[in-house]
């Protein structure tokens, strides 16, 4: 049986591609083209599609992929993990402040802000779970990933150290998930009228 603690060779331990960054400035920058122009079909698209993406994204990491990688040997969950936090790392920010960025415009736009009780308590439900979730995102699951992402890195990483923040990682992105379907039922009642 191999080492667990031995380094894997450099194919095995992908890093961060310049493109991921990229990708990431582009995007970025057609959130940001979308609130100049100022066009409610344009700014609704991006915000659906970036949140399809976060919220899918969210769902899946937190309920197929986490629970199929707790029974996987170390180094399956290690070479799986890798290369999903590679890919994420930059990708469910990006998707967060899109998502909650043209989230707030698009409101803004339509006159949601304005709205008068009760309507406003979806508007309010909205931002209160909008917070949550950036706030989950950027402020624990972030640095999480960060943190396994560098500990997956070293030549012997620490197997139990790894699993104590996945552990945690995997809690936070469940409640996410769970917070995300309560989004998409506040965003069903923002498509119905308020």
């Amino acid at each position: 049986m191999p080492d667990a603690s031995a380094a894997p060779p450099a194919e095995q331990t992908p890093e961060i591609k310049p493109w991921y960054w990229a990708a990431s400035a582009a995007a970025l920058a057609a959130m940001a083209v979308a609130i100049w122009l100022d066009r409610p079909w344009l700014l609704n698209f991006v915000h659906v599609m970036a949140g399809v993406l976060w919220t899918g994204t969210d769902l899946l990491m937190g309920f197929v992929v986490g629970p199929a990688l707790r029974s996987a040997p170390f180094e399956a969950r290690r070479a799986v993990s890798i290369r999903v936090t590679t890919r994420t790392i930059l990708l469910l920010p990006t998707l967060a402040i899109i998502t909650g960025t043209t989230g707030w415009s698009h409101a803004k736009q339509l006159g949601f802000l304005d709205a008068a009780w009760p309507a406003y308590g979806w508007v309010a439900a909205a931002l209160v779970l909008a917070a949550i979730l950036t706030v989950q995102g950027l402020c624990i699951l972030l640095p999480s990933n960060i943190r396994v992402y560098r500990e997956l890195r070293k030549p012997t990483p620490d197997p139990e150290k790894i699993a104590r923040v996945m552990r945690f990682y995997l809690h936070v992105i469940a409640i996410q998930g769970l917070t995300q379907v309560a989004m998409i039922v506040v965003m069903a009642r923002f498509v119905t009228g308020l």
